[in-house]
């Protein structure tokens, strides 16, 4: 039952308590923010009764479409068993064990690396702070507490907590709160639309942008360097997908010097790419894995590391007491709703229809974008993409920032009933898994009449010929 909303009365009260993430509050309050009501499958209405096809799955979490009554029965059932109880004072609970049991069946060994151990948190943004206090704590009881900085990449996103945020390379994050943090530093990313060199190939360029990462090691010293972070693809960072030759690279070299690979997988994992887990695809080792988001589907919240075989041996085996959790560490609702979408999503073959159906129907689909005179590249990997907005398509001549051309196409997409996200002049998707191949039609469709918006606006402001 969709119960009428005053919109008004809302916005209000939005205007007057509730202080957004990632958001100009003054900016906000001026316009008043939208207001979603309802969903089903891959569409969300405001509560101005717009229908709107939500090209970002949420913030890229919502793989199973919403409306799956499956994931609410759980949640309900399990609020009636055990609504909560702290995984502190030696317990557990019934549905944590089996989403830690059912996660390590779940990842693939490769190269002779499993991962059998699954620690728990909230966000992908708590995960990776996990992740900084197990890495240290790993090289401390190895009797090499110097090995304490982790790099990371420009432009790549971890969160937005101190530590996430300082792993992340993200220039407007690192301007506030005295960011990054000590021992955390960055290298390139791997671009190569942007930062590839006049004539050289794309894998030319994956293992010269991978070879970044050795130059800082030994800049550094490599007795100081404890892990190496990255998304498979970047994702907040535009969707930026590595040469094929990149991922390879980076494992010879975190292999030569013995510092840890840390994947992060928030966006990745649970089917995004076409597997349950993104490194399988790309074929590294990572030592241990961050996830979150898909893992639920974005129903409840629910994030978690995945700890390989080489770090939770020492953690278990010489590590005494680890100081580290969090109260809602293995939520029985978020476990029991995980749990769920895990079924939901092998039921359905959904990382199979990303890999053999509606991800390639997808890069065919989104390909034809690229003939638009706006666009100067369209990719895609698995199912998301993403596509650059380009003042000219030969010499990838972009424009000038002020002109924000991103957030321009970006109105018109919310205007004409699609969220896709600007990226700078990057715009991206990443729709729900579900999607068929008559909704892919109706999404391009819906970004080709954004693009012509777009470009009838800047002809029209004498930004192009």
């Amino acid at each position: 039952m969709n119960t009428p909303v005053d919109t008004a009365h809302i916005q209000a009260q939005d205007r007057a308590h509730f202080l957004h993430p990632f958001t100009d509050f003054k900016d906000l309050a001026g316009r008043g923010a939208r207001v979603i009501t309802r969903a089903e499958n891959i569409y969300v209405w405001d509560s101005e009764g717009h229908k709107i096809l939500d090209a970002m799955s949420g913030l890229w979490c919502v793989n199973v479409g919403y409306g799956r009554e499956e994931l609410a029965s759980a949640a309900y059932r399990q609020m009636m068993a055990l609504p909560y109880y702290n995984s502190f004072f030696q317990t557990t609970n019934v549905p944590a064990v089996q989403l830690a049991a059912r996660l390590a069946a779940l990842a693939p060994e490769v190269g002779g690396r499993s991962f059998q151990h699954v620690f728990y948190s909230s966000s992908g943004s708590e995960s990776n702070d996990s992740n900084v206090r197990m890495v240290r704590r790993y090289w401390d009881l190895l009797g090499q507490p110097e090995r304490k900085v982790i790099i990371g990449r420009i432009n790549g996103y971890h969160g937005s907590t101190m530590a996430g945020a300082s792993l992340g390379g993200m220039s407007g994050m690192h301007a506030q709160g005295d960011l990054p943090i000590p021992n955390i530093t960055h290298i390139g990313q791997p671009y190569f639309y942007e930062l590839g060199r006049p004539g050289e190939t794309s894998d030319e360029f994956g293992l010269r942008a991978a070879g970044w990462l050795e130059e800082k090691i030994l800049e550094l010293g490599a007795d100081k360097v404890a892990a190496f972070i990255a998304e498979p693809v970047q994702g907040a960072g535009g969707v930026i997908i590595p040469p094929d030759s990149y991922w390879p690279e980076i494992q010879r070299i975190v292999d030569k010097y013995g510092i840890l690979l840390i994947s992060d997988e928030v966006i990745c994992a649970f089917g995004r790419v076409g597997h349950w887990f993104a490194y399988e695809k790309f074929g590294y080792r990572p030592d241990l894995v961050t996830f979150a988001k898909g893992v639920t589907s974005g129903y409840i919240p629910l994030g978690g590391v995945m700890v390989g075989d080489r770090v939770a041996r020492v953690l278990i085996e010489q590590g005494g007491e680890f100081n580290h959790g969090y109260t809602y560490s293995g939520h029985p609702v978020a476990c029991a709703v995980a749990l769920a979408n895990l079924d939901l999503m092998e039921k359905e073959n959904l990382p199979g229809r990303v890999k053999n159906d509606i991800g390639p129907y997808l890069a065919r689909r989104f390909a034809e974008l690229g003939e638009h005179p706006l666009v100067g590249l369209a990719e895609t990997c698995g199912f998301m993409a993403g596509l650059v907005l380009t003042r000219n398509k030969a010499t990838h001549e972009a424009f000038k920032p002020e002109l924000g051309v991103g957030m321009l196409c970006r109105s018109h997409c919310f205007r004409l009933g699609l969220i896709m996200r600007a990226v700078g002049d990057r715009m991206i998707i990443a729709p729900p898994l579900v999607m068929t191949h008559a909704q892919i039609d109706e999404m391009v469709s819906l970004i080709r009449r954004c693009l012509d918006a777009t470009l009838a606006d800047l002809r029209a402001a004498g930004q192009l010929d």
